[in-house]
């Protein structure tokens, strides 16, 4: 199937509550134009620099998603634009967001990126640092960030039982953060699926998900 067939494919299968990330990392500019002239306006990059690049070459009315792991000294370039920052999971990281949104004049959509998988090679904070986070006065001194819901990447694995056990974690923290909205802070979002999962995900309660290689095909990373 074509990239926009793949596209339309699973548009038709998301309930109307579910938002879809096309996951265009490492894909050429014309791969993403033919899903953007699909009707897709919402990309995710893992790498600033490639975003950037992207950015500056594609149609302006496009959202892009932060979803890699972000990089406190390159911020700055993603700044003026970026739309949602998925994996935000650490204080210091907010901080410097909140510094440059300030100089763009801005207030930035972020998500807490929260670990639920095994693997130790995931980022992510536990559920009980993005509460102490969220309560704390620091916090609430960030007038340029909202945090707008959460993220999480399950563990790569067959096993479905495990995978649905995270992301059933995630759907809990995320309804327990719901007693504590701020003004920078309105969950509302639960990022998680991806190609090889989401289906899983959006039963778990995900209200979007991440999809790259079922739209794009295969990554080559040489």
């Amino acid at each position: 199937m074509s990239i926009k067939a793949n596209l339309y494919h699973i548009k038709s299968e998301l309930p109307p509550h579910v938002t879809l990330v096309a996951v265009s990392k490492t894909k050429p500019v014309s791969d993403l134009m033919e899903v953007y002239n699909a009707g897709q306006r919402i990309f995710g990059e893992n790498k600033i620099q490639e975003m950037v690049d992207k950015y500056e070459q594609m149609p302006k009315d496009i959202e892009w998603h932060m979803i890699g792991h972000v990089q406190r000294n390159k911020v700055k370039y993603m700044a003026p634009f970026v739309r949602l920052i998925h994996g935000v999971d650490n204080f210091k990281l907010l901080e410097e967001i909140n510094k440059e949104a300030i100089k763009n004049n801005r207030v930035i959509d972020c998500l807490f990126q929260i670990k639920i998988a095994s693997e130790d090679s995931k980022f992510g904070m536990e559920p009980h640092e993005a509460s102490n986070i969220i309560q704390s006065k620091a916090f609430s001194e960030l007038k340029n960030i909202k945090i707008v819901g959460v993220m999480g990447m399950a563990t790569f694995t067959e096993d479905l039982n495990q995978i649905k056990n995270e992301f059933t974690l995630l759907k809990t923290t995320f309804d327990g953060f719901k007693t504590m909205e701020s003004f920078n802070f309105k969950p509302e979002i639960i990022s998680m699926g991806m190609s090889g999962d989401y289906k899983l995900a959006i039963d778990c309660g995900s209200t979007m998900i991440r999809v790259g290689s079922s739209i794009f095909g295969e990554r080559n990373y040489n």
